[in-house]
């Protein structure tokens, strides 16, 4: 079946939400709630039981969303107990490892990151074991949200004035440790830094990588989940091969293989500069300095990433050179006539969710997200007509896989990201549409890791906890009106 015009087989089930019973919207935050304490370990919490037996980083951040409408000292923990595994560069690593976790539970395992050791020069910790590489920093903003849900707490525990200069730390070693392309973009080292490991945005990088052989580790993923939903051998391969070199090097940034600035971890980024203004404010600091390198990020991220002629944020090759400069965006509200119809040099001209969500930026220009909204409406990801979720790659594109990890499957996570920043630019009707149809897809699915876009089928590992989370989120009403708050 072509897959632009293929639909799904059945309207979406009624969500629970704002207009549903009183009963149906207590149905679901119960069972939402149940997801959580089950993968709560006493000090965070798990994605997974099984999948995912430790602590990720920007998954805790999304829990922590979802948490504080349960129980905002939990979601304060979370938080907390993430930071207390920072590294002394100020770097969050993407893993916590879960001592108590059998080796064999989960690969790369702490004896493959050796991060006490190999990390020692970097400032890792001795007394927890950790990954060396990070994930996409949306702690600032979680950590806001945090605060908003209960701020007599927060303010009686010292939450903000405890991890704020953690936050600061962490986004001080992004903007100068990372910034390895010298535009003021924080740079990813490995797929699994940004957090979408498998997406054809990726293919073209990896393809310069030599694999690791397959006797140099085994794979505990494919004992949970399906082949055929899952990285191919190939490519995991290319993901130890970045991962041991990076530990070989002892952790040090900007020397290797793999180098690409990517929108959404840095609209991530930007979103997060913006929650520590707020912060910084509510310590009694000026939050001016904050929300001025905010804009100045923006303006990076247009300017670098931005391809005006396809209406599309794009990733950029550090290791491309690129002799042709990417076209400045215009400052005015008019797009920038133009007769190119590909990305210049250097950009990776894969349609991928991630050149979607800097939606979600409050100073981006009118004209850029006109032009976003006009890509997501489109046949490439079929926003409100084609999809029950936006999908994780383009559907039209021949990568496209509706199973397989990050190359076609909607998550939860991104979906929640582009309904907030719907809001933000005034699409409420499409924002209450797309909220309807993850609670729907939520119930459906027992809160499934990630879903077919078109039928909402879900894939992957059950009880996933930033799914529970965010329907959590979601079931709330949207008194302000799409900001952060």
């Amino acid at each position: 079946m072509d897959r632009t015009t293929r639909r799904t087989g059945a309207a979406p089930s009624r969500a629970p939400g704002a207009a549903a019973p009183p009963r149906e919207r207590a149905a679901l935050h119960e069972r939402a709630a149940r997801v959580l304490e089950t993968n709560w370990t006493g000090a965070s919490t798990v994605p997974s039981r099984t999948l995912y037996p430790h602590q990720w980083s920007w998954d805790s951040a999304f829990v922590a969303v979802g948490l504080r409408h349960v129980s905002p000292l939990r979601a304060q923990l979370e938080l907390e107990t993430l930071f207390a595994a920072q590294w002394g560069d100020g770097r969050v690593p993407h893993i916590v490892f879960n001592p108590s976790v059998p080796l064999d539970a989960y690969f790369p395992s702490p004896d493959f990151w050796r991060s006490s050791t190999s990390g020692r020069a970097a400032g890792a910790p001795r007394a927890v074991q950790t990954s060396g590489i990070v994930q996409p920093p949306v702690h600032a903003l979680a950590a806001w949200l945090v605060h908003r849900a209960d701020p007599g707490l927060s303010r009686s525990r010292s939450f903000l004035a405890r991890i704020h200069p953690k936050l600061a730390a962490w986004h001080r070693y992004l903007l100068h440790r990372r910034d390895l392309g010298g535009g003021g973009l924080a740079a990813v080292i490995h797929p699994w830094e940004q957090g979408m490991d498998n997406s054809p945005c990726w293919d073209a990088p990896l393809n310069r990588i030599a694999p690791a052989p397959a006797r140099a580790f085994r794979r505990a993923d494919l004992e949970h989940g399906a082949p055929d939903d899952r990285p191919t051998d190939l490519d995991y391969g290319r993901y130890v091969r970045l991962a041991t070199d990076y530990r070989d090097r002892r952790y040090a940034d900007g020397q290797g293989e793999f180098a690409v600035e990517d929108p959404s971890f840095n609209a991530l980024l930007i979103a997060s500069e913006h929650a520590l203004a707020r912060i910084a404010c509510e310590l009694g600091a000026t939050g001016t300095a904050r929300h001025d390198r905010a804009e100045r990020l923006t303006a990076a991220l247009v300017e670098r990433l931005w391809d005006p002629a396809t209406g599309m944020f794009f990733c950029r090759d550090l290791r491309v050179t690129d002799s042709h400069p990417t076209p400045r965006a215009p400052g005015h509200d008019t797009p920038r006539t133009t007769t190119r119809q590909t990305p210049p040099p250097a950009l990776i001209p894969e349609y991928g969710v991630s050149g979607l969500i800097p939606l979600i930026l409050p100073t981006l220009p009118r004209h850029v997200a006109s032009g976003l909204l006009r890509t997501a409406r489109g046949p490439r990801f079929g926003l409100g007509t084609a999809v029950r979720l936006v999908p994780s790659y383009d559907l039209t594109g021949p990568a496209f896989d509706p199973r397989r990890y990050w190359r076609g499957p909607a998550w939860f996570n991104t979906n929640w990201l582009i309904e907030r920043g719907l809001r933000l630019h005034g699409e409420h009707a499409e924002a209450e549409r797309l909220r309807t149809a993850l609670l729907g897809t939520a119930l459906d699915t027992a809160f499934a890791e990630y879903v077919d876009p078109y039928t909402g089928r879900g894939c992957g590992a059950r009880g996933f906890a930033w799914s529970a989370a965010l329907a959590l989120d979601l079931l709330q009403e949207r008194h302000e009106g799409g900001t952060w708050g």
